[in-house]
């Protein structure tokens, strides 16, 4: 499929032909959902820990004498029920991530795309190359472009004054193609890829 280049400007430069097989795709969104819960489950940090009665420090003793008190038998002070005990089934530190085959993640990914593609919401860049790092110098062309909320895709290596002119805008996210994945297209609105990260992206897809 046909799809218009234009430059940072918003002037059209070109086209360039889309591959159907990824950017053509039939949408999943159940597998971009699979996706989606995979990745959120691996950066979570698991470091939150609580102390059972084993790991609570105090006395073993028996608290008092078991008859004759009057009060319910008590067998240690680090029992759960008394105050400054233990925690019963409380979280322990521990890895939150699953197991996703290589071939769903693919899929969701060529779903991601293609969703994009069809919403008509994929904009293709000629390249992402400026001659300032100033971010009053780049906002003038963001207006004229009309992104809104954008993801922008680079090839494997990201030029070093776009990244200091993006990196202070808070709606506009920007990757190299290796780190391109179902979340951060789906929570955008726009999703802007390079000449060179439609490459990649069809290299690694296929």
């Amino acid at each position: 499929m046909k799809c218009d280049v234009i430059s940072i400007e918003n002037k059209k430069v070109g086209s360039v032909d889309l591959d159907e097989a990824v950017f053509g795709a039939p949408v999943r969104v159940d597998l971009m959902s699979r996706y989606v819960n995979w990745q959120l489950a691996k950066r979570r940090s698991g470091n939150h820990q609580v102390k059972d009665r084993s790991e609570v420090q105090g006395t073993t003793a028996k608290p008092f004498n078991q008859k004759g008190t009057g009060n319910a038998r008590q067998g240690s002070k680090r029992a759960p029920q008394i105050r400054g005990g233990g925690v019963v089934f409380g979280p322990h530190v521990r890895d939150h991530g699953f197991s996703l085959q290589k071939r769903v993640r693919k899929l969701a990914l060529k779903s991601a795309l293609s969703s994009k593609q069809a919403e008509g919401k994929l904009v293709v860049l000629n390249d992402a190359k400026l001659k300032s790092a100033k971010t009053a110098d780049f906002k003038k062309n963001l207006s004229k472009l009309g992104w809104g909320k954008t993801l922008v895709i680079d090839g494997a290596d990201l030029d070093n004054n776009f990244q200091l002119a993006t990196r202070n805008i808070t709606e506009l996210d920007v990757l190299p193609s290796q780190g391109a994945n179902v979340y951060d297209i789906l929570r955008r609105d726009t999703l802007v890829l390079t000449k060179d990260a439609v490459e990649k992206l069809v290299e690694r897809l296929k």
